[in-house]
């Protein structure tokens, strides 16, 4: 009798087992390898929207507990603008220039409140216990600039529970398949005109700007820090996994996470490994049941074979820490002022 299959779970469980990514780093010169990734991953995310004029404002700015927050907006791209949360001590001096720090959110209710540190609810003041997700303040009480921008469809982006019982993201993943746009590549670039604006402050030192994030927001500095150089040192926290694990058998992600067959061809340590020769941060918590930690030790190693080949064993941390899904900080500050 011959064997039948019903199961379209069983079918991607089987499928996803048999794939082997044809440009996953194999040994040989990092420097030749990077450009033939990089190639099919700019193919893969499509074109990034036409640049239009910042015309950035600040909304309000306000000083409490040391710190001074501003409430910037800017546009993007014709169709989108992004609000913002840029926070600094208030004893910097405004007339030098110092490291500025991308603080990135993950997939959350409240987009960059978390991340900035804002506390006007309970359950605000829940999810940064939980989470240690302030890091944004954490950061700018060391001396850092930092800025939180939401990412589409987060935080004042986000249009509500449209479709409750279904994550949003993976509804507007399926509509911009249709239309040819690809919700990574908007949030790539959102952070790339970030980084625009955030240059162009003049208190920051364009050559001394990082980036961080959690979850979410480790996989966008995973793929964005890969594709822009300004970035000159990274950390990706409770992210750094392998696609078969939290993708193919465990389902833990959404449309604004992923580039669409980028797993024929590269696995998230080889998308990781495109930021070498530059510092790169990982932590990872040993009881992330998200983000299981024997995939992320095996994606630790083929990142760790990256780093070596290119030179750079010296520039990638590794804080393997004793939590769950959440932000260590146990190495990231040395991390950042080691290399900013």
């Amino acid at each position: 009798m011959a064997n039948r299959n019903f199961s379209l779970w069983t079918y991607f469980m089987e499928r996803g087992a048999e794939i082997r990514p044809s440009l996953a780093y194999q040994g040989g010169d990092v420097r030749e390898w990077q450009p033939r990734l990089l190639t099919k991953v700019q193919e893969l995310l499509g074109d990034f929207p036409p640049s239009v004029p910042l015309e950035a404002e600040t909304i309000w700015k306000v000083e409490e507990n040391g710190l001074i927050k501003e409430k910037i907006v800017f546009n993007s791209e014709p169709f989108a603008s992004i609000p913002a949360l840029v926070i600094r001590g208030a004893e910097l001096s405004v007339d030098r220039k110092h490291p500025g720090l991308l603080c990135l959110h993950g997939h959350g209710p409240f987009g960059k409140d978390s991340v900035a540190g804002v506390r006007s609810t309970q359950a605000h003041r829940d999810i940064i216990q939980l989470y240690n997700y302030d890091y944004a303040v954490q950061f700018a009480r060391q001396g850092y600039i930092t800025i939180t921008p939401d990412f589409r469809n987060f935080g004042e982006r986000s249009d509500g529970d449209l479709y409750p019982g279904r994550d949003s993201c993976n509804v507007h993943f399926i509509r911009g398949l249709l239309m040819g746009i690809n919700l990574i590549t908007l949030n790539i670039w959102d952070i790339m005109k970030t980084m625009d604006y955030f240059m162009g402050r003049p208190e920051v030192d364009e050559n001394r700007i990082g980036a961080i994030g959690l979850s979410f927001g480790g996989t966008m500095v995973l793929h964005s820090a890969g594709l822009d150089s300004r970035i000159k040192a990274a950390g990706i926290v409770c992210a750094l996994t392998t696609y078969e694990e939290y993708a193919i058998k465990m389902g833990n992600f959404c449309g604004s996470q992923f580039i669409p067959g980028i797993y024929q061809y590269a696995d998230l340590a080889d998308l990781a490994g495109l930021i070498a020769p530059r510092p790169l941060l990982i932590e990872n918590g040993v009881f992330d049941d998200g983000f299981p930690i024997e995939a992320s030790l095996k994606a630790q190693e083929q990142l760790k074979r990256i780093y070596q080949a290119a030179g750079a064993e010296n520039r990638l941390e590794i804080d393997l820490f004793e939590g769950a899904h959440q932000f260590s900080g146990r190495k990231a500050f040395s991390f950042f002022e080691k290399w900013l």
